[in-house]
């Protein structure tokens, strides 16, 4: 029976955590605190929620797990600007995902190289151009059947997302790379489709140079078309 009972008080304070840390959250917004603000104090937090010390601590750790504060040297917590991608990467581990939310990551990276192309076309410059020829110039000549090798994709492709200058964009295409590498080599997408034509990376950086976002926008969907039929086909 003892045993019974100190589980359900492990449960009850774990769930009065849970609402700590909301209620502080939806605190620091009532009081429009901005990065760099100070946060009130554990006893001040504490007496505010009618909660112990201890419980405003442990909420206050998650808060420091999550970006949302930092401790610092005579001034106590202060709001710092969380990194949105820092929780989500420490748990993208492709072994361990099931081969539904594998399927939708993958997915998710064909739909963002697509809706890249306004970004590109709005911020390449010549150097960038002259990069990506530079990277086209050492892949093998093309053919119609020809698939790109994954190291090819990746240095391409990692390079139009540092071209996008979205940084979030960028941090994300990184933390994906071994959930691409290992969609590809899990089986877990159907046999290579065979496209009859498609764009290569020099049509895109053809393109890029020379012509304008739809048009990107349209050759990215077609270079990227072995990978859809490899979904849905």
């Amino acid at each position: 029976m003892e045993n019974i009972i100190n589980k359900l008080e492990m449960i009850d304070t774990s769930s009065l955590v849970d609402r700590v840390e909301m209620n502080l959250i939806e605190l620091l917004v009532k009081k429009n605190l901005k990065v760099g603000s100070s946060i009130p104090t554990e006893i001040e937090l504490a007496g505010a929620l009618g909660v112990s010390r201890s419980v405003i601590r442990e909420a206050l750790v998650r808060l420091r797990m999550i970006g949302l504060i930092e401790s610092k040297k005579h001034r106590g917590a202060i709001i710092t600007n969380p990194d949105l991608l820092a929780l989500l990467e420490k748990r993208m581990i492709p072994q361990v995902l099931d081969d539904g939310t594998l399927r939708e990551i993958f997915e998710l990276r064909l739909v963002l190289e697509i809706g890249m192309a306004d970004l590109i076309m709005e911020r390449v410059t010549p150097e960038q151009i002259a990069e990506l020829k530079e990277i086209v110039a050492n892949e093998p000549n093309q053919t119609e059947s020809y698939q790109f090798q994954i190291q090819h994709e990746i240095n391409f492709h990692g390079k139009l997302y540092d071209i996008s200058g979205n940084e979030t964009l960028k941090k994300f295409q990184k933390m994906l790379l071994p959930v691409f590498d290992y969609v590809h080599q899990s089986g877990l997408l159907k046999k290579d489709a065979i496209i009859r034509k498609f764009v290569s990376h020099k049509g895109l950086v053809d393109i890029i140079e020379h012509g304008s976002a739809e048009m990107l926008r349209n050759a990215m969907r077609n270079h990227l078309e072995n990978h859809f039929a490899r979904l849905f086909h």
